[in-house]
């Protein structure tokens, strides 16, 4: 059975990018269930972060999960850079490419979990098909490359992408704009992974790392309450 408990996953894209390895121990001393890593290549978005080195030079320092989230575009050629790298789960864009059953099939078969992210402005149905070769379905709360903004509803499409999955071992993952206000939304309707970046790092330091704790704890305990009540 899968864990439908609520993951609290950072986003490193947050953190501190001269201090990642004590960034990382960090939050996951404080609290963090899986650790978020945003790739973007300036084409797919229009932003530029990490490449396979970066990814493989945090691993030693990832002691729970590494997600890796490939803003780019194409993705198949780099696939087995990111295994290589460590990747524990892959997601790739399903509007990345023109063939998404190859390119999950790919990220199996170099023995990683397979994610596929969905824009705003894509539907829940686009992935019907593909729901069992997945692992992960993130859904894109914000428009994607940039961190910290504003969250853009999408309970619906998270209700009809649970309906969809009913009990194949998938989670729901949500990137963009999550914080305690938006965290109870999202899980009432069906998410159990919860990306957050300015939200958790947000007036912490690797040195006040009590706070990235306590932010951690405030968007888990909203998001639980909403659990429990659903």
């Amino acid at each position: 059975m899968l864990d439908r408990t609520v993951k609290i996953a950072p986003s490193i894209l947050s953190a501190d990018f001269a201090d990642f390895g004590r960034e990382i121990q960090a939050i996951e001393a404080q609290g963090a269930d899986w650790v978020h890593v945003d790739v973007m290549d300036g084409h797919f978005v229009p932003n530029l972060t990490f490449g396979p080195p970066a990814v493989k030079a945090f691993r030693p320092h990832v002691k729970t999960v590494m997600d890796v989230h490939l803003m780019i575009s194409p993705v198949d050629a780099y696939i087995d850079a990111y295994a290589e790298a460590g990747a524990d789960i892959l997601t790739a864009h399903l509007e990345a490419g023109p063939h998404s059953h190859r390119t999950l099939q790919a990220i199996r078969g170099a023995g990683m979990k397979a994610g596929l992210a969905l824009n705003p402005g894509t539907p829940a149905e686009a992935v019907e098909h593909l729901l069992d070769l997945t692992d992960l379905i993130c859904v894109m709360t914000v428009n994607p490359g940039f961190g910290g903004q504003k969250f853009i509803d999408m309970t619906d499409k998270i209700r009809k992408l649970s309906a969809m999955i009913g009990d194949r071992p998938v989670h729901i993952e949500i990137d963009g704009g999550v914080d305690p206000s938006t965290a109870p939304l999202v899980v009432e309707a069906g998410a159990d992974v919860l990306v957050a970046g300015s939200a958790v790092f947000r007036g912490g330091s690797v040195d006040k790392a009590e706070v990235y704790g306590e932010n951690i704890a405030a968007i888990r305990s909203a998001a639980t309450g909403a659990s429990a009540a659903a």
